[in-house]
């Protein structure tokens, strides 16, 4: 039977500290940890990287809790730092982190005193060049049976067994290390649901998400990791949900971002309010409620004002603006529109938070085409659509397929039945990676748009290999 205890080496010989990174904080020099990782994420964008470094991964880092970055942090501090190597700037060697030991060997204590358990978990999320071991390690665990997800052995990892139920508590009060596990299963979560899609997560995310609630419930000692554990459960509710919501569960969905509202709410979390809201928009939308659609976009809008993030206002309005189509208001949804663009504009800044790591310029047409789509304007919906996906990074497997489905459906309904099949087909080429209700319910109302086509060139092709699709339960 699984058990939620620490085990005796936990309790009774702590890890020592890690080491300070004495060399990473000098090249940091008079800059701040934010200013840093500031320039830390333009140097990725100089190279084709994509990093969500912030303060607090620098910060990690300087404290010896990250001993080797993972890959794409690598090319980045290489390309930063010519003609310097990992070792100079104060990281051990890959082949001394790499975490191949048995798992009985930590908990018995026989490993490196060093090798906190937080360093497995430190892989950025958006490190879209995989080290195949790992990624094939992260994909299996939730993609493929078996009782556990990555994500639930990371909080496991300090006390909790991946199959705990709600009413379990950890041994002890929960700490900094197990607040950094919750926030790790977030990004991990993402990160899968960026490549491969919701049908195949949703069920194995309920024990890290029951798990987190378990944290809580057993109390922090320090009120700034309440805070943090409060926030990365309220984090991971909304992750939850939108696998529930992507994967056509809507009333799960709902559940789980009231969760994260009550959560926000109780601590008084902007951001999280925010977040909680955000999908909730999106959510009402999706179901065809777009007058609820539109006053949770609005809310989001309040609870964001303070945090100083334009890209999250921009967002946001793209929110707003899908419940005035929703609502058939052209005009309202138009100048919806037009304020999010302009939001857009301003750039990226600091205070943009982690989650918004996807709303790039192709997130914006992809909801502005879902805009224009609502209301009927297909012409104008397959352009977005079309620009969306071209500039899609080709990593975000599910995000392309979703934007190239929207396509398919605008040229489909907009008198294009050869190009929307041609667009079909590629959708089809990316559900052999992509699980996702949400896109296959897009094509499945495109086939019948196309069916009184069938004698067009292509659109034959797509119909019979679509037909021979199977039906997900």
């Amino acid at each position: 039977m699984a058990s939620s205890t620490l085990n005796a080496s936990q309790t009774s010989q702590p890890d020592r500290p890690p080491r300070p990174n004495l060399a990473f904080r000098q090249v940091r020099g008079r800059r701040s940890p934010a200013e840093f990782a500031a320039l830390v994420r333009r140097a990725a964008r100089e190279i084709g990287e994509r990093v969500s470094c912030d303060a607090r991964y620098i910060g990690r880092v300087e404290a010896g809790e990250i001993r080797c970055p993972n890959y794409a942090y690598e090319r980045v501090f290489l390309h930063m730092f010519p003609g310097r190597t990992l070792t100079d700037l104060g990281f051990a060697p890959r082949s001394a982190v790499r975490g191949r030991r048995p798992r009985a060997a930590e908990t018995q204590g026989t490993g490196d005193p060093y090798d906190t358990p937080s360093t497995h978990h430190a892989q950025d999320p958006y490190d879209t060049h995989d080290d195949h071991e790992e990624s094939d390690v992260l994909r299996r665990a939730f993609m493929t049976g078996g009782g556990a997800t990555v994500a639930a052995a990371s909080l496991g990892t300090f006390g909790l067994a991946p199959d705990a139920v709600a009413a379990e508590r950890p041994a002890g009060r929960p700490g900094a290390g197990e607040a950094s596990a919750l926030e790790e299963a977030v990004r991990r979560i993402r990160l899968l649901d960026d490549r491969h899609g919701a049908d195949g997560l949703y069920r194995r995310a309920a024990a890290p998400l029951r798990a987190a609630y378990a944290l809580l419930d057993a109390g922090a000692t320090r009120q700034a990791t309440a805070d943090r554990l409060h926030s990365g459960a309220g984090e991971l509710a909304i992750s939850v949900g939108w696998l529930a919501h992507d994967s056509g569960r809507f009333d799960d969905a709902r559940s789980h971002y009231a969760e994260a509202l009550a959560t926000a709410r109780m601590t008084g979390d902007d951001a999280l309010e925010a977040h909680a809201f955000c999908n909730a928009a999106f959510l009402a939308r999706d179901a065809g409620r777009p007058r609820e659609a539109l006053r949770a976009a609005q809310a989001a809008q309040r609870a964001a004002r303070p945090l100083g993030s334009a890209r999250l206002m921009s967002l946001l309005g793209l929110r707003e603006a899908g419940g005035w189509a929703g609502l058939a208001d052209r005009a309202a949804c138009e100048r919806a529109l037009v304020r999010a663009q302009a939001l857009f504009a301003r750039g990226a800044s600091d205070a943009d938070p982690e989650w918004m790591s996807f709303y790039g310029e192709a997130e914006l047409e992809g909801l502005e085409a879902q805009c224009w789509s609502t209301l009927g304007d297909w012409r104008r919906a397959a352009q977005h659509a079309r620009r969306a996906a071209q500039l899609q990074d080709p990593h975000f497997t599910r995000n392309t397929a979703l934007y190239t489905a929207e396509l398919a459906d605008d040229l489909a309904r907009g008198g294009r039945p050869d190009e929307a099949a041609t667009a079909g087909m590629r959708v089809l080429d990316l559900l052999g990676e992509v699980q996702s209700s949400r896109i296959q319910t897009m094509l499945a109302g495109t086939a019948r748009v196309l069916l009184p086509h069938r004698r067009t060139s292509g659109v034959s092709q797509f119909l019979e290999r679509h037909a021979s699709l199977p039906r997900t339960a």
